[in-house]
């Protein structure tokens, strides 16, 4: 490594290499968990020449890991000028940054908070954590129309409870019963979906309408889901203080399947997040179940060997992603490659570590036969055992090869 870098130092040094030599000692820096070092190589090569693909991702990315919304969009609209990125992908990766802006700014400045989430619930109507804080400030400013309509778009798109709780709380003053109406009227659109369910169960136990809570979660009883559990749990301990039932609902919660939550690369969020903690992604979290509470579940291990070692038990995952994950390239690969995607991913500073043992690979055992196979005719073995003694045994062990 001390000599790469000493060669890519020496092309720094001639203006017709010098964007390969910055690109060389990047990656370097990258291995050796400089990132100060591998921010600068970066944004010196960006500002050299901004149609660079590594360049202007491993910018954008950087300063999404720092938190430092303002300047990520700023390298975005860079990357959009350079041509690195198509329209489509600049409108989301532009709402997901404003979100994660105006989270940021809501308490400081409101103001700015709401310009810019008011923008990227236009940009992404579907994005979730968009549309939920915009309703929540256009509520505070007494625009509950304008609120319900950004919250029923999202809502359409991707119903999620965050826009189930912004939606039933527009009006602050209303009573229960108020909200379980509204409750009632967003599970409409669209109608059968379990987040419309939930949230109208939520809101008939609050205004202690038990009847219309057990309705609503009748359909998801078989089997029930933890938060399906646990609602079941509390509607029967406050409709009539029946705390055995309510005990027997609380442990069948342990044992019940997961609900979806916000997930990215194998990271599990109780609240959504703009940068994937794992890989530094931008946009990377989805809400879905966890693949590690999948009973079960086909997984495919190239797409996601990080969730492949969360599923699996620890003897096996050590072995399994260690045989999917390819090995690190060298600097010279990753620099003639350069794939057009190539993300930077902040690298921890290595400590002092034991050394682990080389990842155990399981034995491949070929088969003999396809699976589907059934074997020699017993007519074919017939014919081999009655065979002359001098060649029955080589006709027999030819069947079976």
């Amino acid at each position: 490594r001390a000599a790469a870098e000493l060669t890519f130092g020496t092309m720094m040094a001639r203006a017709d290499l010098k964007l390969i030599g910055l690109h060389g000692l990047y990656v370097e820096a990258r291995r050796r968990g400089d990132a100060p070092a591998a921010r600068a190589l970066a944004e010196e090569a960006a500002k050299l020449e901004p149609s660079l693909t590594w360049a202007g991702h491993a910018v954008l990315e950087i300063r999404c890991a720092g938190g430092e919304w303002h300047d990520a969009l700023a390298a975005l609209d860079s990357n959009m000028a350079a041509g690195l990125i198509d329209k489509a992908t600049f409108r989301r990766q532009r709402a997901v940054l404003l979100t994660a802006h105006a989270q940021a700014l809501a308490g400081s400045d409101r103001d700015g908070a709401k310009r810019a989430v008011l923008e990227a619930a236009k940009l992404a109507p579907g994005l979730v954590p968009a549309a939920a804080l915009a309703g929540r400030f256009l509520a505070e400013a007494g625009e509950q129309r304008k609120a319900a309509r950004i919250i029923e778009a999202a809502w359409r798109a991707n119903p999620h409870p965050d826009l189930a709780e912004a939606y039933v709380n527009l009006r602050p003053g209303d009573s229960a019963r108020e909200r379980l109406v509204r409750a009632q009227r967003l599970a409409k659109q669209p109608a059968q979906h379990v987040e419309g369910a939930l949230a109208v169960t939520r809101a008939a136990i609050d205004a202690r309408e038990f009847a219309q809570a057990r309705a609503a979660l009748a359909s998801l009883l078989a089997p029930p889901t933890q938060r399906v559990a646990m609602l079941m749990a509390e509607i029967e301990e406050a409709d009539g203080g029946d705390v055995g039932r309510a005990r027997a609902w609380t442990a069948r919660a342990v044992r019940a399947a997961s609900d979806p939550a916000w997930t990215a690369d194998g990271f599990v969020s109780d609240v959504w997040l703009p940068v994937s903690p794992s890989t530094g992604r931008l946009d990377a979290f989805e809400w879905r179940v966890p693949v590690s509470a999948l009973p079960g579940s086909v997984i495919d291990a190239s797409a996601h060997p990080a969730e492949l070692a969360a599923a699996a038990p620890a003897s096996i995952a050590a072995r399994k992603t260690a045989a999917l994950e390819p090995a690190a390239p060298t600097a010279e690969a990753e620099m003639t490659a350069a794939p057009p995607g190539e993300h930077f991913r902040p690298q921890p500073v290595p400590s002092a570590q034991p050394v682990m043992p080389p990842p155990i690979v399981d034995a491949v055992i070929p088969l003999v036969h396809a699976p589907d196979d059934p074997g020699p005719e017993p007519t074919e073995i017939e014919e081999a055992v009655a065979a002359p003694k001098s060649d029955g045994w080589q006709r027999l062990r030819a069947l079976f090869r």
